[in-house]
Order: structure tokens, then sequence, then C-alpha cells
């Protein structure tokens, strides 16, 4: 059963601290928290930085991938213009797919604007800046992408083969 709010508190009680902040985030992403709130600075920027990274990732498929279909949509003989497009969606997609769809991170998105989450203790936080992630249902944008990567793939498969019959 999920929880509603799961913090991970900087305090250093031994010098394994670290790892067992490493941990207690693990453990917030299994339990599917609605809201995670990260404390330790070193912490919440990694996993703020590979929540992006993946982002871009995804961003960057889908984009390129809709730029390959209009692209060969209107230009249909120039593949200098969609081919490269193809390619870089379904390079994406695929990484995307190998690295981070089943990471439990992808499933959060950071908050940057803390008055949109609801009742989330900040007097009881230690830190002023804390990471604070927020599950999101990332279904409809998986399969846009996979849709798309596999449209823009097969369009420039489907023009190679035609283009060397």
């Amino acid at each position: 059963m999920p929880q509603d709010l799961a913090i991970i508190r900087e305090i250093y009680e031994h010098e394994y601290s670290s790892e067992e902040f490493e941990l207690q985030l693990d453990r917030a992403l299994e339990t599917k928290a609605e809201t995670i709130v990260i404390e330790p600075a070193r912490l919440g920027e990694d996993t703020a930085r590979w929540i992006s990274c993946g982002n871009c990732l995804h961003k960057t498929a889908v984009i390129s991938g809709l730029g390959c279909l209009l692209c060969g949509g209107m230009w249909p003989e120039k593949g200098i213009f969609f081919l490269p497009l193809g390619f870089t969606s379904v390079v994406c997609a695929g990484v995307y797919a190998i690295s981070w769809q089943f990471d439990p991170c992808c499933k959060y998105q950071v908050e940057y604007d803390l008055m949109k989450v609801p009742k989330l203790p900040l007097h009881t936080l230690t830190t002023t800046t804390p990471v604070v992630l927020v599950r999101r249902d990332d279904t409809r944008r998986k399969v846009l992408q996979n849709i798309l990567a596999l449209a823009a793939g097969s369009f420039c498969f489907y023009k190679i083969y035609r283009w060397y019959l």
C-alpha cells in the first residue's frame, strides 16, 4: 500500500550515513510514496539529475520522432532531413527503455514549486533546499514515445528499403 509522504532526513549518525540515505530513498521508491522529500543535498541533486536526464531522453525521442515523420511527409525524397531524426528517436527511445523505463525513479518528477505540494511539513525539515519528488503516472508518455519512435524507425526503414529496391 503506497504511503503519502516519505522524508529522507539528513542526520549523520555514522560514517555510512550516505549509503543509509540511498537505502531510505530506495525503500521510499519501492513503497510508491506519493511525495518524497530528500534533505541530503548530494543525494537530492543526483536524483534530480537522473530524472532530468531521463526526461531529456524522452523528450528528444518524441520530438525527433515527430520531426522525422513531418519532414518525411513534406520531403519524402530528401532523406538528409528525416533519417537523422528517425535514428535519434530510435536510439533515445532505446536508451530510455534499457536504462530508465524499469527504474522506479522514473515514476517521479522533481517539484520545484513547494507551494504546489499539499501537506508538506516544511517547518519540520532541517534544510531550506530539499528536493521534492512527486509521483506521476507516466504510462501515456511512454506509449507516445514508443509509438513515435517505432513509427519513425519503420518509416526510415521503409524509405531506405524502397530506395535500394
